[in-house]
């Protein structure tokens, strides 16, 4: 029932798929789409096998325990939620959902992912999707966002847990290949997020988030984007250094990792007035954001397609 009904639902309003589409946006699942695809990378280039059904499980699990983690976060953001423009419509500022309800809705999602994942494959896999909600939950969101401009940067490692669930939910356990597919979503987290900030820094500035260009200005922040660009494109190769994935995936993340960098190198120098604010309203910030998601989904195909093949051939 929505907010501020006074009178029991008909058939066709509790049919009404307005109300599904507002429980469906509490999981963020614009977000959330990532989060599978890289624990789907994860699950896939892991040693061993896994019974498909199992896998299935296992992805659903991820995607769940992504979107309740999201629920949860929308119930506690709400208050600020309410004076940025980009998340004003959400449901629970919006008054479509009741903030109770969503808890309640996260909460009960949280805990049947992790049981679910621990009873289809294995305990440690569950452990780590665990810890994955309540970093998300409770480092980044309850502590965080709120306190320091490097909420992103700490607050990052929530994002990168995925692949290491998926590798998890295969070996039951953690090894060196896993932790490499954790640190390159790491140190893409803070260039994509402070990029975007860039051209949103009002609304965190509207709600008392102490965001990097709200705290230190624009300049700075395009000069920590590239800092952070140089730290990743590098680090794209490690599977390769590692002996985990071919020269062919090797070529494909230096490509990559020489498009980003050309992205954010034209973040760093946009024109700016003498405050370092952008005069094209950040454009190259926009044109960057975008090209980081693309870059993330492809270079994870890339390692996947890379080591699917290899393993095909018995190399």
């Amino acid at each position: 029932m929505k907010r501020g009904a006074t009178a029991p639902l008909g058939l066709s309003e509790q049919l009404d798929l307005s109300d599904v589409r507002d429980w469906i946006a509490l999981l963020k699942p614009r977000v959330m789409s990532l989060v599978v695809f890289t624990g789907l990378v994860g699950l896939l280039v892991a040693p061993g096998h896994l019974h498909p059904v199992l896998a299935v499980t296992a992805i659903l699990c991820i995607a769940v325990a992504a979107g309740a983690a999201g629920a949860i976060n929308m119930w506690y953001d709400r208050d600020i939620d309410a004076v940025m423009r980009r998340t004003a419509n959400r449901p629970i500022p919006a008054g479509r959902i009741r903030a109770q309800a969503a808890l309640a809705f996260g909460i009960v999602l949280s805990l049947a992912s992790v049981m679910v994942m621990g009873l289809a494959t294995n305990w440690v896999a569950a452990a780590v999707l665990a810890g994955s909600i309540a970093f998300y939950v409770f480092i980044y969101t309850m502590w965080l966002k709120r306190r320091t401009p490097q909420n992103i940067v700490i607050g990052g490692a929530a994002g990168a847990f995925p692949p290491m669930i998926g590798w998890a939910a295969v070996t039951g356990g953690i090894s060196l290949e896993a932790v490499v597919m954790f640190a390159i979503i790491f140190f893409w987290t803070p260039p994509h997020f402070w990029a975007l900030s860039l051209f949103a820094s009002g609304d965190y500035a509207r709600a008392g988030v102490p965001m990097l260009p709200v705290v230190a200005g624009a300049r700075e922040t395009r000069r920590q984007i590239w800092l952070y660009s140089l730290l990743l494109a590098p680090l794209g190769l490690l599977p390769t250094l590692i002996g985990m994935a071919s020269w062919a995936y090797g070529a494909v993340a230096l490509a990559l990792g020489a498009w980003f960098l050309h992205a954010m190198w034209k973040v760093k120098h946009d024109r700016q007035d003498a405050e370092g604010l952008s005069l094209t309203r950040d454009a190259p910030a926009r044109a960057g954001f975008k090209f980081s998601i693309l870059y993330l989904f492809v270079l994870f195909a890339a390692l996947a397609a890379d080591i699917l093949i290899l393993r095909g051939s018995g190399l």
